[in-house]
């Protein structure tokens, strides 16, 4: 398998095998104009297998989405071939606008333009929870 290097964009590495595709469809990668390549179950010597993104372009990323499909995700930027940052990333206290708050009776349901916002509870299992109706993510 061929997978081109890029001049100017962003990879997301060490995601954990299996989640590159959620993270594909949170971050909107589908809507994109330009090249984007998920790479599944390469092997990894830290990691055993994991997944990677390449996208053909500098986009502005949402971290916090990362954070929470996968914290410990890597994000490089490359600019002219070069590393120019590498960002780790932890999980977010707050996750706005990422999923939608699953109870009916949650205001964010009645009040459409109410942003849907999540606090982060419970770092060890991965937690979060409405900050209107206390429903865990899921």
């Amino acid at each position: 398998m061929n997978i081109d290097s890029i001049t100017n964009g962003v990879v997301i590495d060490h995601i954990t095998a299996g989640a590159g595709m959620r993270l594909y469809e949170l971050l909107g990668l589908g809507e994109l104009d330009c090249s984007v390549a998920i790479i599944k179950n390469v092997q990894s010597a830290k990691m055993g297998k994991k997944d990677i993104i390449k996208i053909d372009a500098l986009i502005p990323i949402d971290f916090d989405v990362i954070g929470y499909v996968d914290p410990g995700a890597t994000v490089n930027i490359i600019r002219d071939e070069k590393l120019v940052e590498k960002r780790t990333i932890d999980m977010p206290e707050l996750l706005t606008g990422v999923i939608k708050c699953k109870n009916p009776r949650c205001i964010t349901s009645v009040e459409q333009e109410l942003d849907h916002v999540f606090r982060l509870t419970d770092r060890a299992g991965k937690v979060y929870r409405c900050i209107y109706c206390e429903t865990k993510a899921g």
